[in-house]
């Protein structure tokens, strides 16, 4: 007998729809309710079909046969899920369900990262988990950058190192701690000077001068030419107080203020300089003598004293400094004489060169005495140099000559055998850029001699390590006043630090002062010295014969080379004498 299907008690809700609060019910009506029968609540986006289905089957309602307690989709509450039931749903597709979205006017929330993520949204934690993998991937790329700069440290270490520590310049001239340093002047001050002076009137006209020879001016780093040796000619670096046409000058009241051109144009041109250079001042009643010392900074020419990679200082490495200052002299002294005409004729003036002994082979220079009028009272003379002549639409046309000197293309960036005749621009703004002190006080020496044109030489080593040896790659001819607007010498700011020097200098008692460019800072100090400072028998002595540079005499070039450098050296020691 099949048995009848008893429908249990339903309660009756007297407060509304439901079933009714168990607290508040009898308990023998409690007892009669379905147990573990869970209410399943529905929003009214869902779609439903039925209410239950307790045929369904179970087996896979759990298939990672974890713990379903208190958690939707269990078994026990499967009765009641339909969402992947295809069979109540033939027309309804899980694809669709899972597109589904409730109609809402809010706008959307935008990420907080950016751009959308392009993955799964309703991950909260994707867009923490692709800011993580941003900076790490930033932290791998600073470790590479890192580990590559140090790999490019470690490969010119060898080669930079000595040149990183030589950033610590040494003064030009001991600092005695008896000496009263009078005043401190920053090169700040200087750009801001101006003085205007009327055009110079020569006063005597000494020496001889031999022709130019134009070809040089066809050179080319194709058909460069042998940089020759000159060790029979003499050349005179004197020095202010030395100079008998100066002295005599003095005797005869023609000026108030005395100098040379090289210290001219050092205090012209002192905020481009960076190493260190001292001028000796005497106050000697009512005139004023700028001089430099035996043995000065001044006598030799500076190389690559602006770069921004300094040289190293140690006096046995072919491209320290001294050594390059050195090399550079020779190069300048021997070209100033290899571009001239060899057949003889000179021009020559008033007088012979005053320097000169009778007999004596004298290098090409003629020396013109010059006056400039700083004030009322006040007049400066200068011994200005020029080294050649030239006709040009027959009238006879002053000329200076000067020679830029490479060492290595490694420390300089630009190969001038390679770019000087397709680049020449790009090789002077290097030079412009390294040696801005030293092509300014050339161009202020041309317009202090008013020489119609300066030459600029190129010369090379014929190989980076053999510092003897040399050819010209080219040269080439500017005008001095329009290559001074080039560089930027302003020939009003040059003539007003040399008259405020001037102006504080006549302020002090008569004595022996030096002028100090301090070799750390752009600024010059003013030092009261004793009157026996820098004679011979002083102790201050910068340049030590047993640290210069010997070359080596392994063959016979090299002692022809041995003896041509310290020819110049003894040349430079007898015009101090």
């Amino acid at each position: 007998m099949v048995g009848v299907f008893e429908v249990g008690a339903v309660p009756f809700d007297a407060d509304g729809w439901g079933p009714p609060d168990f607290s508040t019910t009898a308990p023998a009506a409690a007892t009669t309710l379905p147990l573990h029968v869970p209410f399943a609540p529905f929003s009214r986006s869902e779609k439903l079909g039925r209410i239950a289905d307790f045929t369904r089957n179970f087996a896979n309602a759990n298939p990672s046969n974890r713990p379903t307690s208190g958690r939707p989709g269990s078994a026990s509450e499967s009765p009641f899920d339909f969402s992947l039931d295809l069979d109540a749903f033939p027309l309804a597709n899980p694809d669709d369900d899972s597109s589904f979205r409730l109609v809402d006017a809010k706008p959307p929330t935008r990420p907080k990262f950016g751009p959308k993520w392009r993955f799964n949204q309703n991950r909260p934690q994707l867009p923490q988990r692709r800011d993580e993998e941003v900076e790490a991937r930033k932290r791998e790329a600073e470790k590479e950058r890192a580990r590559r700069d140090r790999l490019y440290n470690l490969n010119r270490s060898n080669q930079n190192q000595q040149r990183r520590e030589a950033a610590i310049f040494k003064s030009s001239v001991d600092i005695q701690p008896e000496w009263n340093m009078l005043d401190q002047i920053p090169f700040s001050t200087f750009s801001k000077l101006s003085f205007t002076v009327p055009e110079p009137e020569d006063l005597l006209l000494c020496g001889a001068l031999e022709y130019y020879d134009r070809s040089f001016d066809r050179i080319t780093p194709k058909n460069e030419r042998r940089l020759e040796r000159f060790k029979n000619r003499n050349f005179f670096k004197v020095t202010t107080t030395d100079d008998p046409v100066i002295r005599r000058l003095a005797n005869e009241d023609k000026a108030t203020v005395f100098a040379t051109d090289t210290i001219l144009a050092t205090l012209m041109c002192a905020p481009r300089s960076v190493y260190s250079w001292d001028i000796v001042i005497q106050r000697v009643g009512n005139k004023l003598f700028f001089d430099k010392r035996d043995g000065s900074q001044l006598d030799l020419l500076s190389v690559h004293e602006t770069s921004q990679e300094p040289l190293p200082e140690a006096k046995d490495d072919i491209n320290s400094a001294y050594s390059l200052s050195v090399e550079a002299a020779y190069i300048n002294q021997n070209f100033s004489q290899q571009v001239l005409l060899s057949d003889g004729d000179k021009v020559s003036f008033d007088e012979p060169n005053p320097f000169a002994n009778e007999g004596d082979e004298v290098a090409s220079v003629a020396y013109r005495y010059r006056r400039w009028k700083l004030d009322n009272d006040m007049y400066l003379v200068a011994r200005c140099d020029v080294q050649s002549v030239v006709e040009v639409n027959n009238q006879k046309s002053f000329l200076t000559l000067n020679a830029l000197n490479e060492f290595d293309p490694k420390y300089s960036g630009v190969d001038w055998r390679q770019k000087l005749e397709t680049q020449r621009g790009a090789v002077l703004a290097t030079e412009l850029k390294n040696n801005a002190n030293k092509l300014a006080k050339w161009t202020a020496q041309s317009i202090l001699a008013s020489a119609d044109l300066m030459k600029l030489g190129y010369v090379s080593r014929v190989h980076p390590r053999d510092h003897f040896n040399h050819v010209i790659l080219g040269v080439v001819g500017y005008k001095p006043k329009d290559f001074a607007a080039q560089i930027n010498l302003n020939t009003a700011n040059m003539w007003g630090i040399v008259k405020s020097i001037v102006d504080l200098c006549m302020k002090l008692n008569e004595g022996k002062y030096v002028l100090v460019k301090d070799p750390s800072k752009p600024q010059v100090r003013i030092y009261e010295v004793p009157a026996d400072a820098f004679e011979n028998d002083y102790v201050e002595e910068p340049l030590p014969e047993e640290e210069q540079v010997q070359p080596p005499a392994e063959d016979v070039e090299g002692g022809e080379a041995n003896g041509t450098t310290n020819g110049v050296e003894e040349k430079e020691i007898e015009a101090q004498t």
